[in-house]
């Protein structure tokens, strides 16, 4: 049965909508594509050189992003500096006030943030859901607890804050970060992610602009952009999420200054499997850690197994990776209508069609140089339209064993491939877990709670679970990285306050260049 997409859910409808609810943030089309405006100097202005950006979805154009140049981004940033010194002196009472509005216009709007994240990254509607849920949700907690966190004499930053984040979470990550930081007295400056979320997260800053927020959004390059936004004498401090290329490149910018920061990049995330037999339990956490494609820095891509457990440990992962479902996240069938459940998929494209094509490179790389390819998905069989393109979308792959020398040894793959180390000695098996260099987390599977708390003292990860996964977590959570990982000051919960804000008596929890400082977990 040929597949169609759902009524209401096209680019053009969903686009539509957007520019209805915030007309103010969208400029004139461009060889028919519509341009986005950059939200600077406290408006929203046409200024910027129109850029085409792809759909992930079928590789169609969506939107025109206008990349500034530097010296247009230099003057955002004076300007979001004077709005910051008005923001900070405000009541914190006008601060909530501002952040509530700002709060119900996101709220009213929640279906359509999250359509144009279905369309711009990729998000299957359940997590596109879940994305901006968790950021609103999470926002209203710290709302509750911001005069418990700032009593103690906490005072916000000299300068605005610096957001520059991948493209992945930009509602519970990106959103989220920016609305607790202003309710700390900070003024905010966002990056728009260059792969995508870009119309999202206009959407999103004209709500916030029209509740009054001292937000600036700017689209560019990294090239053209990061000086600015990284060492501009202004900024107060610089929030980094994304790769360890580009992280590496913001904290050698930072090395010769004092400014607060925190730099979140991807570890090569590990399940060690040891002295085990509870596999139904596992392969529920298992088929939960393919949601997005494991296009996210918590991902889990590596399994340490005993090599007793080989047999046992494939018998239960290899009929939960044959059972991930994936596809176009708005393909129905013909008796699909209006008010039904859209697809549930546990994941739609990658974030883009040379990503997908990297990540194939990748696993022929590593086959060829000694991996065992105990399973290669296909694209057959999975719900697409009629002639859509494809090229973005990858089908699981897992691999036994992949050479010292291969990149997916090393690097975690970002997206649905996953390898499989065997090990004879805890001694091996810590070593291949901690072989990245440091992890945002990892887990242990071991039936010996003991035994497994006490391998987990030596893993390089900021969280270790015991027969579960561990998260980046919400509201009171905290979170960092170990190694290199995590640069600067960790955050969640009171921790985030404490990253974007000065004075107290407690000195700040993180990754520094003369100490590290590591919260209970």
């Amino acid at each position: 049965m040929a597949l169609r997409l759902a009524e209401g859910t096209a680019w053009s409808d969903v686009l539509a909508r957007a520019v209805a609810a915030t007309p103010e943030a969208f400029g004139a089309d461009v060889d028919g594509v519509t341009t986005l405006h950059n939200l600077i100097e406290g408006d929203w202005r046409a200024v910027g050189r129109p850029a085409p950006a792809r759909t992930p979805v079928d590789n169609t154009v969506i939107i025109n992003l206008p990349r500034l140049d530097a010296d247009s981004a230099r003057a955002a940033v004076a300007y979001a500096a004077d709005a910051h010194r008005a923001w900070a002196a405000t009541p914190l009472a006008d601060r909530k006030a501002r952040v509530a509005d700002a709060l119900e216009a996101l709220t009213a709007h929640r279906d359509l943030l999250a359509l144009l994240l279905v369309w711009e990254i990729g998000k299957p509607w359940r997590l596109a859901c879940a994305d901006v849920d968790r950021a609103l949700d999470g926002v209203r907690w710290y709302a509750e607890e911001i005069d418990r966190m700032l009593a103690d004499g906490r005072e916000p930053l000299p300068g605005p804050v610096s957001n520059i984040a991948s493209w992945n979470y930009p509602m519970s990550v990106l959103v989220h970060a920016e609305l607790v930081q202003l309710l700390a007295g900070n003024a905010v400056i966002a990056k728009t992610p260059s792969q995508g979320g870009a119309v999202c997260l206009t959407v999103a800053h004209a709500l916030m602009r029209r509740a009054g927020l001292p937000a600036t959004l700017v689209s560019g390059g990294g090239e053209e952009l990061s000086e600015v936004l990284v060492r501009a004498p202004e900024i107060g401090a610089v929030a980094f999420v994304g790769g360890r290329s580009n992280g590496g490149k913001v904290a050698a910018a930072l090395l010769d200054s004092d400014k607060r920061h925190f730099i979140e990049q991807e570890g090569l995330n590990a399940w060690g499997i040891w002295n085990f037999s509870q596999w139904d339990l596992l392969a529920t956490h298992l088929k939960k850690g393919f949601e997005y494609g494991k296009q996210r820095c918590t991902a889990y891509p590596r399994f340490v197994v005993q090599r007793d457990l080989v047999d046992e440990f494939l018998d239960m992962y290899l009929p939960v990776v044959r059972s991930v479902r994936f596809g176009h996240p708005l393909a129905v069938g013909d008796d699909w209508t209006a008010g039904d459940p859209l697809p549930e998929l546990d994941f739609g494209p990658l974030i883009s069609a040379a990503k997908a094509d990297e990540l194939h490179r990748k696993v022929d790389e590593a086959v060829r140089g000694g991996a065992v390819p105990l399973h290669r998905g296909k694209l057959t069989g999975a719900p697409f339209l009629p002639g859509q393109d494809t090229s973005a979308y990858v089908a699981p792959s897992v691999l036994l064993a992949p050479p010292g020398r291969s990149r997916l040894m090393h690097a975690e793959p970002f997206g649905p491939v996953d390898t499989i180390v065997v090990v004879d000695t805890t001694d091996e098996l810590l070593a291949a877990m901690n072989a990245s260099n440091g992890a945002l987390v990892a887990s242990l599977a071991c039936d010996d709670t003991d035994e497994a708390g006490k391998l987990a003292v030596d893993l390089q990860a900021f969280k270790v679970g015991i027969n579960k996964p561990r998260s980046r977590g919400d509201r009171d959570e905290p979170f960092g990285g170990r190694g290199a990982s995590w640069k600067g000051a960790f955050v969640g919960g009171d921790l985030l306050v404490q990253a974007v804000t000065v004075g107290g008596d407690n000195r700040l929890y993180g990754n520094f260049p003369d100490y590290n400082s590591y919260p209970a977990t």
